[in-house]
């Protein structure tokens, strides 16, 4: 009887063993290494297509109007100062160059625009990319950028908060170097791969939150020592700015890069 009873101790215990290790409990053997998840891909800015340019100004409130009347068009455009000194317009992100011709041939029958020129992927800086390195298209960011100071920028958005001329400065420097960037700089914050302050490469964004009614209203291109170039407002000239000025130091919402 005892001999019955201990045996059935025996099992009950080894059930018991064998139950709770199969439910978590600790066992000897050496645990597995912890799984982590992939690292999310990095987010790049997408290669632009076959763009439009019109116009060739000696006024830059002319190359304004014909940015606002493309912008009714439905068109992201922009205005930016030729190597000739003339301020010329771009629009449109076509995937053919046989689209580009025939949209520009629409607008031009409607009278949007008179002369054009069709911009080829193979013309960017972006397109060397691949034999000179990524040190040579941010360069070329940066080169693009300060071809702007001084540069009135007189389109934008029907509010500060919205900031859409500092914006419009950033995806007209990353669009003339072929690559594509949202609209807005909520748009462009969201789409951007977060960059430490502390490493921050020519070329990159760096965000700011001017407004009250959004975290993001206010976007700069990074040139290095500190220092980011921005339009700062509607109706003003685009200028240099330091990250460490005790007006941007207090709203510096974080950086981006798109390379």
């Amino acid at each position: 009887m005892r001999r019955r009873r201990a045996l059935g101790v025996f099992f009950i215990l080894l059930f018991c063993i064998s139950f709770l290790a199969s439910c978590g409990g600790r066992s000897a053997a050496p645990s597995r290494p912890e799984v982590r998840p992939w690292p999310a891909a990095k987010k790049k800015a997408a290669y632009l297509g076959f763009t439009i340019q019109a116009g060739a100004f000696s006024n830059v409130a002319n190359a304004a109007r014909m940015t606002d009347s493309l912008r009714l068009q439905g068109l992201d455009a922009y205005y930016f100062v030729s190597s000739a000194g003339l301020y010329k317009v771009r629009f449109g992100n076509f995937a053919t160059k046989r689209a580009a011709l025939q949209k520009a041939e629409t607008l031009r029958t409607a009278g949007v625009i008179e002369e054009f020129y069709i911009v080829s992927p193979e013309e960017y800086a972006v397109a060397r990319r691949t034999s000179l390195g990524d040190d040579y298209l941010r360069e070329q960011l940066i080169k693009t950028a300060g071809e702007f100071i001084g540069v009135p920028y007189l389109w934008g958005g029907t509010t500060p908060e919205e900031g859409f001329d500092c914006s419009g400065l950033v995806m007209a420097v990353y669009q003339l170097n072929g690559l594509d960037l949202p609209r807005t700089s909520r748009e462009q914050y969201a789409v951007g791969e977060p960059a430490n302050r502390n490493s921050l490469q020519k070329g990159d964004l760096v965000f700011f939150a001017n407004g009250k009614k959004h975290p993001i209203s206010h976007v700069g291109i990074y040139i290095g020592k500190g220092k980011f170039i921005h339009a700062p407002g509607r109706g003003k000239t685009i200028r240099v700015d330091t990250l460490s000025s005790r007006f941007y130091e207090s709203r510096y919402m974080g950086g981006r890069t798109y390379l």
